[in-house]
């Protein structure tokens, strides 16, 4: 019998056939992939499952994330992720047609934004109608100046993701949660946040795939974005401790995940032991 960090029974997990995993935290930590992680997938792929990765970092396109992971040793196209800058993009172009963006986000997301058929400027403008923030890593105080200039209008405010931070090689940085804190200590706006916990790439996931939620299950480091995305979306999720979120924090969270594992690297382990 399979059981997780707590004993709880995960035999289900052998009848998995789509993975959704988080990125940062769980596969790698910035440019280190984690010991297991390679395993992890191919034995996915060996049992007849998929994986598709659900990032809320918007401060890479698609094709720069597959270009990182391939460059890991970790096979995957473009069709095998889904990030919070394609589900921001589906969002303004449904929510708001036709109407200009400016976007305070990295050179990559703006591209992938104006590939995707949106009109984005990166100045103020008096055309945009709405403002966007990403996590940007290029970010400059000229940059966040005017992004207050935008917010000052009246405009609809919306954000990639509410992460607070980012895990790096030496600890943490801030993400995009933290930058909107920081904008709203001197704007007094709050913007809405597309990515996980917010069900929509999950859904979108699902849909395209054909996958029902039973036979799906969420893996990510993070309580307030993968874990409560799972329940957002009613899919099972697994909490690993490999990123931000440690055992006491799960104690004093108000939900709880499915699962708990140390790391991918148990759950491939498990999963793979006979009898």
């Amino acid at each position: 019998m399979i059981t997780d960090l707590t004993g709880k029974a995960a035999d289900a997990l052998k009848a998995k056939k789509l993975w959704l995993l988080d990125m940062d935290g769980t596969i790698y930590n910035e440019n280190e992939i984690f010991e297991g992680t390679l395993d992890f997938l191919e034995n996915i792929r060996k049992e007849g499952g998929r994986y598709i990765f659900i990032t809320n970092n918007s401060s890479r396109s698609v094709s720069d994330y597959v270009k990182k992971v391939n460059a890991m040793g970790i096979p995957a196209g473009y069709e095998d992720f889904y990030t919070s800058s394609q589900a921001t993009a589906m969002y303004i172009r449904e929510n708001y047609p036709d109407q200009t963006v400016y976007c305070m986000g990295t050179r990559s997301l703006v591209q992938e934004l104006r590939e995707s058929g949106l009109s984005v400027v990166t100045e103020p403008d008096d055309t945009a109608t709405v403002v966007l923030i990403g996590f940007d890593t290029e970010n400059t105080s000229e940059k966040i100046r005017n992004t207050c200039i935008m917010l000052g209008k009246d405009v609809a405010y919306l954000a990639t993701n509410p992460d607070l931070v980012c895990p790096v090689s030496f600890g943490f940085i801030p993400d995009c949660g933290s930058m909107s804190i920081m904008l709203k200590n001197a704007t007094g706006k709050e913007p809405f946040f597309i990515g996980k916990p917010q069900p929509i790439m999950v859904d979108c996931v699902l849909k395209n795939t054909g996958c029902s939620k039973e036979d799906a299950v969420i893996v990510g480091d993070r309580l307030y974005t993968d874990i409560a995305t799972g329940a957002n979306a009613g899919v099972d999720t697994i909490c690993v401790l490999s990123g931000e979120a440690s055992m006491d924090d799960i104690r004093k969270w108000d939900g709880e995940p499915t699962w708990i594992f140390q790391d991918v690297k148990e759950i491939d382990e498990k999963l793979r032991r006979k009898g």
